[in-house]
């Protein structure tokens, strides 16, 4: 399935309209990449506990978002956009949407 952040897809034609679709996830902060995170916040450098973290998140957000679009009978999700928000203290949620469209 074709997932784009562009409203159209150059060469494309959109032949059906079937709506928005949206995926999501919220996770937790892990206590032993808390403690690696306060030791390089002192030292400096990347936090790759949590860049895995957003990493892992953000594709559980897309594939739920991609079998939202399949089950509409979807070839493309156009106009993808993410979000987070925070829900509660140590928790996040990450939110992805966009349109589901079928394309030739």
């Amino acid at each position: 399935m074709l997932v784009s952040n562009l409203e159209i897809v150059p060469g494309k034609r959109v032949t059906k309209h079937l709506g928005l679709v949206q995926g999501s996830t919220v996770r937790a902060k892990h206590v032993g990449r808390d403690l690696m995170a306060g030791l390089k916040n002192i030292f400096g450098g990347e936090l790759k506990g949590y860049t895995e973290l957003l990493q892992e998140s953000r594709q559980e957000a897309t594939d739920r978002m991609l079998e939202q679009a399949k089950s509409l009978g979807a070839n493309a999700v156009l106009n993808v956009r993410f979000s987070t928000s925070s829900v509660t203290q140590g928790a996040a949620e990450l939110f992805v949407y966009g349109t589901a469209v079928v394309i030739e």
